[in-house]
């Protein structure tokens, strides 16, 4: 008879992998969330996980081995009462997968303020596309994939390594369980205002981190990042490699007018391979980077990560393509602080030249939600030709205030409703409407696209 988990918070993207996981290791699996939509919904079903809405105490009748908590569950909620009333064995997803999974393996841990995902992705895909079924575990679906993680064969493991709190329970980083070997540290700025006071706090959490990897590992850092560069200074004990676009042991050199889709990379200034790909921006170029030296370190050729990224497919959620409608094409993105929104519609302004461009934003992360950056908003939306925000009372500053600068250009509504009617009206054809937002945002990408279809 299998082991029986159940997992609190199974619809989140870390929870949901560990789910998949726990499955394919062999355990019962039951689990519980508030919401439970796509992609996570769909995958979840897939496994034939059984999963119930709500956090009611008499989910514990199951009589599981083991409750395993997400971090958006805390004190008060009825299941975690009574799970500590009645003594119910408990962890966290991070612990539990150190012990049962990454304890026996080489762990790749990418790292980073933006671009976790989709370097998780990638590297993910390098490593399959030379043969080496990695375990994985990534905080989205890449689109090669078709699902956020699986146990995979020994000795690689690639995870996302997110520096959000363990559990209520344990206030640590969630990267300080995972004991990786090979780390990319992609980027740092504050974030995560709701439990970070600034960012020299998550800095220590970064330091935490570093404490772990041993010396004969590799640490791959972005080397144009100076917060980057005061962690290391903290205290570093493992070899490093840098990457940037111009400066850095792996470099690259972007086709001119190619918006970045094609791109030489450079190691030591020597050329080593090229790269053409369909995703935009100089961001992705980074991340691409980053991938690269991570599997060199693991022993896939540069030529070879180029080939497979040849064939990347991105990541759902990442200016993925929801549908074109009366040659008005609308896009899912994942952007929520302004340096990401602001590298996504750079991106995508190379990529559509003078086209249109409207941004819709749902101001829903806890960050934006107490107004840490506020005054970042405005310049990072100035590639937009248009912005419309979702109305949010729950705000503690005033977002009109804020988007002052950008006068004439930006709009509000009141509801996901109200604002596909107002932009059913106002767009065109060849506009290119991208949709950002940490959340599901009401499904605003399905009831637009219906709504234009509607007009055809």
């Amino acid at each position: 008879m299998s082991k029986h988990i159940h997992i609190l918070g199974i619809a989140g993207t870390f929870m949901g992998g560990i789910a998949a996981i726990a499955k394919a290791a062999g355990y019962r699996v039951t689990g519980s969330d508030l919401n439970v939509y796509p992609p996570m919904s769909t995958q979840l079903e897939a496994l034939g996980i059984e999963f119930i809405q709500g956090y009611g105490a008499d989910q514990l009748n199951l009589e599981p081995d083991m409750v395993v908590v997400g971090n958006a569950l805390s004190r008060g909620a009825e299941v975690v009462e009574a799970m500590l009333d009645r003594r119910v064995p408990y962890t966290s997803g991070p612990l539990w997968l150190a012990e049962q999974v990454l304890r026996e393996r080489h762990v790749i841990a990418v790292t980073g303020t933006h671009g976790k995902t989709t370097t998780t992705s990638m590297l993910t895909w390098i490593l399959q596309h030379a043969g080496l079924e990695p375990g994985f575990l990534v905080g989205g679906v890449p689109s090669n994939f078709d699902t956020s993680a699986r146990l995979g064969k020994p000795p690689f493991f690639v995870i996302e390594a997110d520096e959000y709190d363990t559990a209520f329970f344990d206030k640590r980083a969630k990267f300080v369980h995972y004991r990786p070997r090979t780390v990319i540290l992609n980027n740092l700025e504050y974030d995560h205002a709701d439990i970070y006071p600034d960012v020299a706090s998550i800095r220590r959490q970064f330091n935490q981190l570093l404490r772990t990897v041993p010396r004969a590992g590799r640490l791959i850092v972005n080397g144009e990042d100076a917060e980057l560069s005061a962690t290391l200074k903290m205290g570093c004990w493992t070899p490093q490699e840098t990457f940037g676009l111009r400066d850095g042991e792996w470099s690259a050199h972007i086709a001119p007018g190619s918006a970045a889709a094609k791109f030489t990379v450079h190691f030591r200034s020597a050329p080593v391979a090229d790269v053409h790909w369909d995703l935009l921006g100089e961001h992705n170029v980074m991340n691409a980077l980053a991938a690269i030296g991570a599997a060199h370190h693991v022993g896939v050729s540069p030529a070879r990560s180029a080939a497979a990224l040849g064939a990347f497919r991105g990541v759902k959620r990442r200016m993925e393509v929801r549908g074109v409608v009366n040659g008005i094409t609308v896009y899912d993105d994942f952007a929520h602080h302004p340096t990401a929104i602001e590298a996504t519609l750079h991106g995508l302004r190379a990529r559509v030249g003078k086209a249109r461009i409207i941004a819709v934003v749902e101001p829903r992360s806890n960050t934006m939600k107490l107004g840490v950056h506020r005054n970042e908003l405005a310049p990072s939306l100035q590639d937009a030709d248009q912005s419309w925000f979702l109305s949010a009372p729950e705000l503690s500053w005033d977002l009109a205030a804020a988007l002052e600068p950008l006068s004439g250009r930006v709009h509000f509504g009141a509801s996901v409703e109200d604002l596909v009617q107002r932009l059913t009206t106002e767009l065109r054809s060849g506009d290119q409407v991208l949709v950002m937002s940490n959340g599901g945002f009401g499904g605003l990408h399905e009831k637009l696209l219906t709504a234009l279809r509607a007009q055809a």
